[in-house]
């Protein structure tokens, strides 16, 4: 469990994080999400002791991160693909932080395997892809066999096989029990991948909530039926709101996906139904419509040049 207790961090005048309050449960994928500089690096940096809150508690199972007995065996974290020397061979890399913290080889070779990068162990890192000192930070996370994940981007470099690799990692840790929680920008994978979405701007918590839940709000259905008048009063009951129109009805609500389930078990006729309404980027680009630190010159979107030609330059 993280959890996150009125976190303010400020930089002078700035507030890198204002008052950030939410709490990261086991058993899903929690996606972290916001404009650039919203704060989540920060936020990030400050749960894993590399930064001080100016005020507020980032805490981990209760703990901050430095009070925690054995970090590597509680927490797993990938900030950035920088595991180890550039001259160092990767297994070399691990079996010494496995043997710092009380592991041995085989759980080494373990994690080398879960991650796809047996056959080149004893290569050295800096020969390394992007793509593949991606997989060695995630091994390291991966080392101690902890019950809280931290990853930021962590499909940074993967190629198509790696990203769908990557999801159902996240995806399979979470359902053994394990917090997982991940930062992004690649709005497509959180939608495939997380469960629960904690979206940051300008340092202030903006939304708390399931995806579905966030992305129902926004969702609508329409429907034809035999029985207009029985259904709306039973999906009115069923706490949805349904509007006629024509000869169709329309339905709004979180229990949405409901729909069908609710006219069989009444008995009632469905001869049509369909469901439309906003993607996750639809939803994420309207919630932070506002507060969007860095945007493209609309002239250059319509054939302004983007570089003046210097030929002298």
């Amino acid at each position: 469990m993280i959890t996150f207790d009125s976190v303010t961090k400020t930089y002078g005048a700035k507030r890198a994080v204002d008052g950030l309050s939410t709490e990261i449960g086991p058993g899903r994928v929690t996606g972290f999400l916001g404009p650039n500089g919203a704060g989540k690096s920060t936020t990030m940096r400050i749960l894993l002791g590399l930064d001080r809150a100016t005020s507020g508690a980032a805490l981990i199972d209760g703990r901050p991160y430095h009070q925690l007995r054995c970090q590597l065996r509680t927490v797993g974290a990938l900030l950035e693909a920088r595991a180890g020397h550039p001259g160092q061979p990767a297994r070399s890399h691990l079996l010494g932080m496995a043997r710092s913290n009380g592991m041995g080889r085989r759980r080494v070779g373990e994690v080398l395997a879960a991650v796809g990068l047996s056959e080149v162990a004893g290569a050295r890192i800096g020969t390394f892809s992007l793509g593949m000192r991606q997989r060695l930070g995630i091994a390291t996370a991966l080392l101690g066999d902890p019950p809280v994940l931290i990853l930021d981007e962590p499909v940074n470099g993967l190629d198509p096989e790696g990203v769908t690799w990557i999801r159902t990692l996240m995806r399979s840790l979470a359902a053994e029990g394990r917090t997982v929680f991940v930062s992004s920008h690649l709005l497509s994978e959180m939608a495939a991948t997380a469960d629960h979405l904690v979206i940051l701007s300008r340092g202030r918590l903006l939304a708390d909530r399931p995806l579905t839940e966030l992305l129902n709000v926004s969702r609508r259905a329409e429907l034809r039926t035999p029985s207009p008048a029985l259904l709306s009063r039973v999906l009115s009951e069923a706490g949805l709101s349904v509007d006629a129109v024509g000869d169709r009805l329309r339905v709004t609500g979180e229990r949405i996906e409901e729909i069908g389930a609710i006219a069989r078990e009444n008995e009632i006729q469905l001869d049509e139904l369909t469901f439309s309404g906003e993607s996750l980027e639809d939803v994420y680009r309207r919630l932070t419509a506002d507060s969007v630190e860095f945007r493209a010159d609309a002239q250059g979107a319509q054939g302004a040049p983007v570089m003046a030609h210097h030929p002298h330059s």
